[in-house]
């Protein structure tokens, strides 16, 4: 689940940085009857401000009022909901970091004592983690043993374990 915002990853002008860091804050600038709207994120090394486009030159009618009211009050739950697309984030060339922005809820230790363990992992948010990283951190184990694990077949799945995920999978671990 997620702890935080993760960066943003663009090229900042000012300084060649590449982290940027979502500020919550919404600018919206309407011209008669057209309206833009942007996300705001502040450069990690300089502070330099990007404009993240969210609407532009939209109709204010097919715009929900809801919508308005959320960019209005700088809803941070909005500015998280607006990284997460991808329509936002293939209009705006940009890709998110998500490292130490979330963390993993194993439910306990009781699972410790098995023989055959079935594990399903849900995602709180479309977080793209490798699942040999989250394996390794909720079992306590090297990514080294659980890439052993997955070759002595020991560690099943019907999705590919090697990879990033950002979707729910299951998988059996056999000791």
């Amino acid at each position: 689940m997620p702890t935080c915002l993760p960066l943003v990853l663009r090229r900042c002008h000012t300084c060649a940085s590449v982290h940027f860091r979502a500020s919550g804050k919404f600018r919206v600038n309407a011209n008669h009857k057209l309206i833009d709207a942007w996300l705001l994120a502040l450069c990690t090394a300089c502070g330099e401000t990007a404009k993240l486009t969210v609407l532009e030159r939209m109709n204010v009618r097919s715009v929900r009022p809801e919508l308005l009211d959320r960019l209005h009050d700088n809803d941070a739950g909005l500015t998280a909901e607006l990284l997460q697309d991808p329509v936002v984030r293939r209009r705006n060339r940009i890709t998110l970091d998500w490292d130490n922005a979330w963390r993993l809820d194993t439910g306990g230790s009781d699972h410790l004592g098995r023989e055959a363990i079935d594990v399903s992992v849900r995602f709180a948010a479309r977080i793209p983690v490798r699942p040999v990283r989250l394996i390794a951190e909720g079992f306590g184990l090297s990514r080294a043993e659980v890439e052993r694990l997955i070759t002595e077949g020991n560690l099943v799945s019907a999705v590919r374990l090697s990879g990033k995920l950002s979707g729910d999978f299951t998988f059996t671990l056999k000791r």
